[in-house]
């Protein structure tokens, strides 16, 4: 059983609400759990967000769509994700943010595949050289290197970030990482993180979703290249 968690909050610091931010009619995060639910790898999926009153209005929206949603600390993400796990149990976990509503269901399939086929605790396609587009992160872990993260992670760091510790010092957890067969694209930014990134993701929904909402990177590319002036949108790489 592989076990997706997507966490989201309404409280993002530059873009407050985004996670419920419209695109082509739907909010920014059900059209990336739209895209998700392509994926071959995952069994379940399930979004981690607080239990603050500010993420009220977000899991009444998960639960109107009928996504799963699993509710913890709002500081402490790590203990959201465990909460997932002990709720749905499972033998391995997909990390997933909510900001990532052009994210590829093969890249998330690939991740999962080579954290299966090499054994190994901690699977990414983000090492220390990103090769794909930000927006388009996805972190593969065991269930035990979760419920021993979950167990021993003492500093914020390692709380906030919730897989911290499989890459930072030496805590004998055995990693692999995806990297990808093309160019070096990991200062293209794909994520949602401020308004024109918003604006972006809309201009990109509004151009692909309407004739095929099951658009992929190679399309996103295609589109960008007939619109020049979103290559740089913002001042950020987009192509």
């Amino acid at each position: 059983m592989i076990l997706a968690v997507l966490q989201a909050r309404m409280s993002s610091t530059r873009l407050p609400g985004k996670v419920l931010k419209p695109l082509c009619g739907r909010p920014m995060v059900l059209r990336q759990i739209e895209r998700l639910r392509r994926c071959a790898r995952l069994d379940r999926l399930v979004l981690a967000t607080s239990t603050e009153p500010t993420d009220d209005p977000l899991a009444e929206a998960m639960a109107q769509a009928g996504v799963a949603v699993h509710r913890g600390p709002l500081d402490d993400v790590l203990a959201r994700f465990a909460g997932a796990l002990e709720a749905w149990p499972a033998e391995h976990v997909v990390r997933l943010t909510a900001d990532c509503p052009l994210t590829d269901p093969a890249v998330v399939d690939a991740t999962v595949a080579l954290h299966l086929d090499s054994g190994a605790d901690y699977t990414s396609n983000t090492p220390d050289t990103f090769s794909y587009p930000k927006g388009q992160d996805v972190e593969v872990m065991t269930a035990a290197a979760l419920r021993r993260l979950a167990a021993e992670a003492a500093s914020r760091e390692a709380r906030e970030h919730v897989t911290w510790d499989l890459y930072h010092g030496d805590h004998g957890y055995r990693a692999a990482w995806l990297t990808s067969p093309g160019a070096d694209d990991g200062d293209i930014r794909w994520t949602v993180d401020t308004p024109d990134d918003y604006a972006f993701a809309e201009a990109v929904y509004a151009a692909l979703y309407p004739q095929n909402p099951a658009f992929v990177s190679a399309d996103i590319r295609a589109f960008l290249e007939r619109r020049p002036d979103l290559a740089h949108f913002g001042g950020h790489r987009r192509l």
